[in-house]
């Protein structure tokens, strides 16, 4: 007789087996676990219990009332001990307890973001449109900026451009592009797009994704997804994009029927991986004048040691009229000369190369460059590297002192 396992056994001496059915959860008791889990996810994100105080975001003054008010109840103790494996129940508390432990509805009215409502340690009710609750997720994705201090003199120059015209704010269109280097209005603070990703995921729509780099005036930065800075931007009724500089014709904001194009200023941005360039991708930058089409210029870019052997962005464009383009780019490369980028590459054949005209400047102090070309007092000003921008040389200061 084969031997029988336990069941049958017990089902051969006519005892009846009775299987345990898992014990249903109530809609509470769900909903506490649920919001536990919260808890946890920012347990693991974070490395520690979400705390009391201004200092952090809603969500974790959320999370913390929630927590506390966990620990009080023997109900949800009983409940939560099995799931938690960081031992979240038994700390000892966070460093500033919550006056009354306010509940989740309660804390947000104190914050003025709803109304209070009926106590529930996991359910918020009569909450903000999802809108805003996505523009607070997007705030309080932001840090601190560490190298604030490279960004600074771009926000700087920016906002003189805006103030004296040189650049303008337009309403921001759904299906428009984000491209590392521009500037753009979100919330009342100028966002800085440092970084985008070299290759974009797509979407089940179709859609360009990926995380961006965006420097924010107030020293900080965000990890945003692109999609959800475009859906930002739309939203926000104060949404802008800031444009690029654009001095139009020198000498004049139209040409006249009898002036003559003598060609375009390009300021071109490249694409190249080299290390000092990627390190660096939103102040190194290509600085030419030429006659004919920009487009047609940097077609074989990326096979050009000219171009650093990498495809280019156009970043910039400015129209000349009545001027001598050669003596206009002597003059360019005289004031940023300080600022030349110091950079040897290998040309297809293995050849070192030191391409010419790549500069290390932002795109304000170009623009500055410019519209003192067309008021002539260029011949008084160089670029000064320290502090970013144009300043008078020893024989313009002396000129400005008389």
């Amino acid at each position: 007789m084969d031997d029988l396992s336990d069941r049958e056994l017990l089902e051969a001496l006519g005892v009846e087996v009775e299987v345990a059915k898992p014990k249903a959860l109530t809609a509470r008791q769900e909903r506490i676990i649920a919001g536990f889990e919260d808890i946890q996810r920012f347990y693991e994100e974070h490395g520690r219990a979400p705390r009391h105080g201004e200092d952090g975001d809603i969500f974790e003054r959320l999370y913390a009332v929630r927590l506390d008010r966990i620990r009080e109840l023997n109900e949800c103790r009983e409940l939560l001990e099995p799931l938690d494996t960081q031992g979240l129940l038994r700390m000892s508390g966070v460093e500033e307890p919550a006056a009354d432990f306010l509940s989740d509805d309660e804390l947000l009215a104190q914050l003025g973001a709803a109304p209070a409502g009926e106590r529930d340690i996991t359910q918020l009710r009569h909450v903000r449109p999802r809108a805003e609750v996505m523009a607070a997720e997007e705030v309080a994705q932001r840090k601190r900026c560490d190298d604030f201090d490279r960004f600074k003199p771009l926000f700087d120059g920016v906002q003189r451009d805006l103030e004296k015209g040189a650049r303008q704010t337009r309403r921001f269109r759904e299906d428009a592009a984000i491209r590392q280097g521009e500037f753009f209005i979100l919330g009342g603070q100028i966002a800085y797009i440092a970084e985008v990703p070299q290759e974009l995921e797509t979407t089940e729509h179709g859609h360009a994704q990926g995380r961006l780099r965006i420097i924010y005036d107030n020293g900080t930065e965000g990890d945003n997804l692109l999609r959800s800075f475009v859906r930002a931007l739309y939203k926000d009724e104060t949404g802008r994009r800031i444009t690029e500089p654009d001095a139009g014709p020198l000498f004049g904001s139209d040409a006249e029927e009898d002036d003559l194009e003598s060609g375009t200023i390009y300021v071109l941005r490249s694409k190249s991986d080299h290390p000092l360039v990627a390190a660096n991708r939103e102040l190194v930058h290509k600085i030419g004048v030429t006659g004919g089409s920009v487009e047609a210029r940097i077609g074989q870019a990326a096979t050009d040691a000219t171009y650093l052997l990498a495809e280019v962005e156009v970043v910039a464009t400015y129209k000349l009229f009545n001027i001598n383009r050669t003596k206009l780019e002597n003059v360019l490369h005289r004031v940023f000369a300080p600022a030349r980028l110091d950079l040897t590459i290998e040309d297809r054949f293995g050849n070192p190369v030191q391409p010419r005209e790549w500069y290390l400047v932002p795109l304000p102090a170009i623009a500055d460059a410019v519209e003192k070309i067309s008021d002539g007092s260029i011949v008084g000003f160089e670029y000064d590297p320290a502090r970013a921008s144009l300043k008078p040389t020893d024989g313009g200061a002396a000129t400005a002192s008389a």
